[in-house]
């Protein structure tokens, strides 16, 4: 019975020490990102960058949502889709974070930086 409980806590232990070094990976291996790209239907329309306060109305195939910068993060503050799932994600600052709007078929994703920069 000891034998059984000493393989447990052994299996317990190395569960936890996995998890733990997963999420240091991960928090370690985040990049701030320097633009929000925007994407309609697939198609790149715009990259704002994180650093300029910004409010801007994008059209969306069905529908508009209203894009909010400010303090190095991007949301969607307002859109007039049913579900609200995209207003609901919240505030997105990391390199590869998204927000989808699925009705309106549009894509807010943070990128690094490279390449121009719409205004």
């Amino acid at each position: 019975m000891k034998k059984k409980l000493l393989w447990d806590a052994a299996l317990l232990l190395l569960c936890l020490c996995l998890a733990g070094g997963f999420l240091l990976w991960d928090a370690l291996g985040r990049a701030e990102g320097a633009v929000a790209v925007v994407s309609v239907d697939g198609v790149e329309v715009a990259r704002y960058p994180l650093d300029v306060p910004c409010e801007v109305v994008l059209h969306g195939t069905d529908g508009e949502n209203v894009l909010v910068i400010e303090d190095g993060c991007a949301f969607i503050r307002e859109a007039d889709c049913p579900d609200k799932v995209c207003v609901r994600t919240g505030k997105i600052r990391w390199e590869g974070e998204t927000i989808v709007c699925l009705p309106h078929r549009l894509m807010v994703r943070i990128a690094g930086g490279e390449g121009g920069v719409d205004g």
